[in-house]
């Protein structure tokens, strides 16, 4: 079973735990990394890559001290190892032009509005991750269990 990374970035402590908290269900087959900055997040999956991990969702906040979420996600976007990654901005002060250039530059997934319903977010990363999957072409029977099923079958018709 290749290795998933899920990497959580948030520069207020308690929030991050508290997304870390809510995430820890997905602990068993996803491994679940956090950062306190833009900076930390893109040498970590530099590290990750390099040990032939594939980063399958960045989760960011937006307002970070440097390099905005946006920012982290759209240098993300661009680095062509990182193509297939699934990329969620999770913030509360994000403007409406801020949005924009998230889904337009970085091209985000989704977009998540603190404060967040755990359930939700953990569906949400379920379905992502599982896209993520398949979209890299790894075996999906090894997280069969795990995986969010309506994706499972609408990719195998």
């Amino acid at each position: 079973m290749e290795k998933l990374n899920l990497i959580c970035v948030d520069d207020q402590r308690e929030v991050l735990s508290a997304v870390l908290q809510d995430l820890a269900p997905l602990k068993s087959w996803i491994n679940i990394e956090e950062c306190e900055s833009a900076d930390e997040a893109l040498d970590l999956m530099d590290e990750l890559d390099s040990e032939g991990g594939h980063i399958a969702l960045v989760l960011s906040d937006h307002v970070m001290p440097g390099k905005s979420g946006v920012e982290l996600l759209t240098d993300v976007s661009h680095d062509y190892r990182f193509l297939r990654t699934k990329k969620v901005l999770l913030t509360g002060q994000a403007t409406h032009q801020d949005t924009i250039i998230a889904i337009n530059r970085a091209r985000i997934e989704s977009y998540i509005e603190k404060p967040w319903n755990a359930d939700e977010l953990r569906a949400l990363v379920t379905r992502l991750v599982t896209e993520f999957v398949f979209d890299k072409g790894l075996e999906y029977t090894d997280y069969q269990e795990n995986l969010d099923q309506q994706v499972v079958l609408n990719r195998l018709r």
